[in-house]
């Protein structure tokens, strides 16, 4: 039976890019997989169709040959040293699905003390916008598992030693055949350790860890802001029978603030002014992060909305000596329940009132008149 074309058999162009053919190739080993298909011989023959097509594809020096004289390239070892000749399909299946789908399909290069560690642990850590500004220490209390100190977290019994796995003989690994191809996968028995605890610790049974409650002090560095995530190496849980701990993450949640509202390292509020200060002019003071003041100049004729910027008032950088910027939007507060007084000097102002004084609404009404005449 004559073979298929090897781009009808990926399903691709032959102007498909490499990862496009690799993409190809996943779907159809996914699809036909021995595991997935025991004993369907048809989903065999065509798993090993897909993995000889994306062997020869996958290769620019093998797929140049395959496409300058198709399949003869590979004939009787043809096509110099992009043939195939005696090639071990089973070991280039191996390599592939490592690659693609990591140990479960034929890995194993990983270390036996790997799947022993610890967990890693989040710690959820409320702190003020002050707080944030110039940084802080406390000490924070989890529930955890630390190192069992009778066994110093080998988990056999003080005196005694793991031996070797009985199914795996140490290796931490076991093969199993599924027709043509063989699967390596992680001991079941000893979880890829290649270890057995004959004489478990009576402390931990075994495991080399015991729950426990756990105080430490950390630092918060100034500058943090919401949703910052501290990494703590070593300080999660701790691994089993000797391995390596887990990593504590802190995620800093910063509360709003009743005056400043934060933008990155730059700080924004708002501030009322009389309609008098806004038309006069005034000198004010305002508020800053660090708990001291700082004194504005509201020049005569402030409209309401202008920001004013203070250079260095802002958020410090979490990396660096700098600092953000404070920004003051000043918002011109008009009076309510005006006193007789009060209200005979504004008709009064409205009545000599220039409307030059107020381009705003001169140009407004311009427009307006203009519209309608139109």
């Amino acid at each position: 039976m004559a073979k298929r074309d090897y781009y009808e058999v990926l399903g691709v162009d032959k102007s498909a890019s490499a990862d496009q053919i690799k993409s190809a190739y996943r779907k159809l080993a996914v699809k036909y997989h021995p595991d997935k298909n025991k004993g369907d011989k048809g989903a065999e023959e065509k798993f090993k169709e897909a993995s000889e097509a994306y062997h020869v594809l996958s290769n620019s020096e093998r797929k140049q040959n395959y496409d300058n004289f198709g399949h003869a390239a590979f004939e009787n070892g043809g096509g110099g040293r992009g043939g195939f000749g005696n090639f071990d399909f089973s070991n280039h299946f191996s390599d592939i699905f490592e690659d693609f789908f990591g140990e479960g399909f034929g890995g194993g290069r990983r270390s036996r003390r790997s799947n022993n560690r610890g967990s890693d642990l989040r710690y959820d850590l409320s702190i003020s916008l002050e707080e944030a500004f110039s940084g802080k220490k406390q000490d924070i209390k989890f529930s955890t598992s630390e190192k069992c100190d009778n066994c110093s977290g080998s988990g056999s019994k003080p005196g005694h030693q793991a031996g070797a796995c009985s199914m795996c003989g140490g290796h931490g690994q076991v093969r199993s055949s599924q027709g043509f191809f063989t699967v390596q996968q992680t001991c079941p028995q000893c979880a890829g350790a290649g270890e057995e605890i004959t004489h478990p610790c009576s402390s931990c049974n075994g495991q080399g860890k015991k729950q426990a409650s756990k105080r430490l002090s950390v630092t918060i560095p100034k500058g943090v802001d919401d949703g910052t995530r501290i990494r703590l190496s070593g300080k999660g849980e701790a691994g089993s029978r000797g391995g390596g701990s887990g990593d504590l993450y802190l995620f800093i949640n910063v509360h709003s603030h009743d005056l400043f509202k934060r933008s990155d390292e730059n700080l924004f509020f708002e501030c009322p002014v009389s309609i008098a200060d806004a038309a006069l002019g005034t000198s004010i003071e305002i508020p800053t992060i660090d708990g001291g003041k700082a004194k504005i100049k509201i020049p005569a004729g402030t409209q309401s909305g202008k920001q004013f910027r203070l250079r260095g008032k802002g958020m410090p950088y979490m990396r660096g000596n700098d600092f953000g910027d404070l920004y003051v939007q000043v918002n011109t507060e008009v009076p309510i329940s005006l006193n007789k007084e009060q209200k005979e000097l504004l008709e009064k102002f409205r009545e000599i009132e220039n409307v030059k004084s107020n381009p705003s609404i001169k140009k407004f009404f311009q427009k307006a008149k203009s519209f309608w005449k139109n």
